[in-house]
Order: structure tokens, then sequence, then C-alpha cells
């Protein structure tokens, strides 16, 4: 049994919890022995376990829960960078937990994942200047006017008014928000390769050079630092780059790590 079996257990159709039905399987696991598989797993890889469901959104609890200890572990690992190590006592698990969200949130966007759009800020309308044209008549149109058949527009003045209207996002159409999925292979993680496509005259598909194969585009890290900044001044772009980048690097890849630590506890607990 996979983490990936264990998100029908927590939307169950039926009274019927099992991981395979009873008439083809004798040794189909009962309720009881999947909610204890889950709690065994939980207490062993609390960190992976609660950061898969997170994942999945099957509970914001376990999500916040994750990202809680992400920074509990970044701040036992953060002395080993220079710039971090010298953050005051009370900034520093500020800025661990700040990282910690920003990695939670790069490690569980996917291809079908949404984000803001940053056209409208998440409005679905923008503001913008429309010039139009506007026309009055200097005075009523007098008798020696109409005998001599003069027209209206004579005594017409026309002029350009601007005004501020509220128009649909063209980015969005109004939705508030854009999709993760990558520009290139639209999610896919393979794009066409029209160098090899002309060459061969059929299409070529190879990994999207966009997404290095991920199929949606990751969360720029210089989110994360402006998100830093907010908090304190004392580390600068040079050194971000540098040394405290690769430090964010790690702790998404310990997310990684600490799910696929789970999936081996779940899969020994139910062998």
């Amino acid at each position: 049994m996979n983490l990936e079996n264990t998100v029908k257990f927590h939307f169950a159709k039926s009274t019927m919890i099992s991981d395979s039905p009873r008439a083809t399987g004798s040794d189909s696991l009962t309720g009881t022995d999947i909610m204890a598989a889950m709690g065994m797993t939980q207490e062993r890889a609390a960190m992976g376990y609660s950061a898969f469901l997170g994942k999945m959104g099957i509970s914001h609890n376990d999500r916040v829960r994750a990202i809680t200890l992400l920074a509990e572990y970044a701040l036992t690992k953060c002395d080993s960078v220079a710039a971090l190590r010298k953050l005051d006592a009370g900034v520093k698990p500020l800025v661990m937990h700040q990282l910690a969200m920003f990695a939670f949130e790069d490690y569980s966007r996917s291809a079908a994942s949404v984000k803001q759009c940053d056209c409208c800020a998440g409005q679905g309308f923008i503001e913008a200047d429309v010039f139009t044209m506007k026309s009055h008549y200097t005075m009523k149109l007098p008798q020696w006017a109409k005998d001599l058949k003069q027209s209206p527009g004579d005594f017409e003045v026309k002029r350009q008014v601007k005004e501020a209207v509220r128009l649909l996002c063209s980015t969005c159409k109004g939705k508030k928000v854009v999709s993760c999925a990558c520009s290139d292979c639209r999610g896919r993680g393979k794009a066409v390769n029209h160098k090899e496509t002309k060459k061969q005259g059929v299409p070529v598909f190879s990994t999207c050079k966009r997404c290095s194969g991920r199929g949606y585009e990751r969360i720029p890290s210089t989110e994360a630092y402006a998100a830093v900044c907010q908090i304190t001044d004392a580390i600068t772009v040079a050194t971000w780059e540098k040394s405290v980048k690769r430090f964010y690097d790690q702790l998404i890849t310990k997310f990684d790590l600490e799910e696929a630590w789970a999936e081996q506890q779940l899969r020994r607990i139910t062998r």
C-alpha cells in the first residue's frame, strides 16, 4: 500500500474501507488495519506524512504541522550558513518559518495548481484609462440658422474625456487565478522539438526546456527573498544568491525526502 492509495480512504463513498475487494482478495486490509497503518506512519514519519496530506489538500492542520516541523528542522541546520547564524535570536525563527512556508508551496505545486493572477492582483478586473469623445452644443439652434439651413453640427463642440473604468483582466479572464502549468508543454513535461521535427518531417517530442520536464513553473526564489526582507534587512541579494538560496533549496528537497520515507514506512507496515 502506498501513500496515493490512502487518499481515497479520506473521502470514502461507502462504509467499506478496504485496500482491495474481499471477493477477489482474501488478504485485504480491514478498516481497523488501514487506520492503524496510517497512525503508525504518522508516528514514524510525521513530517513526510503531514506534508503529503497537506499537499493533497486533505487537511489544513497537516499542512500547518508540516510547515512547523520543517521550520524546527531549519532552526537546527541554519547555523551552517553564516548569514543565518548572525541573525538575532528573535528574528531567526521568523525567517525559518517564512522559508518553510515557501518551501511547502513549492513542494506542493503541480501542473494542476493555480496561482493568483499578477496582472489584476487577484481582483479579476483592472483599472484602465479610456478616452471617449464627448460633445455639446454652444447654443440652441436659432431660427435664422434654420432659415439658412445650417446643421446642428455647426454649433457642436467636441472634446476628448479621459475616464477611469474597470475592464475584465485579459490574462485570467476574470477568474482571479491562472494555471501554474508550463506555458510551453501545457503541463505534459514534453514539448515539440522544432529542430528535430523539421529534420524528420514528423512531430518529435523531447523534455521541455522551460520546466525541465516537471510540467509546471516553480515559485521564483526571489519571492521567498522578498518575504524574508519584510522581516529583516540583514540578508543582501548577493548573500541570498551565494548561500541562503542553497539552504532554501535544501528545505524543499527535505519535503521530498520525508515523503519518500513516509512511503517506505507505510509499505513496510502494510506488507
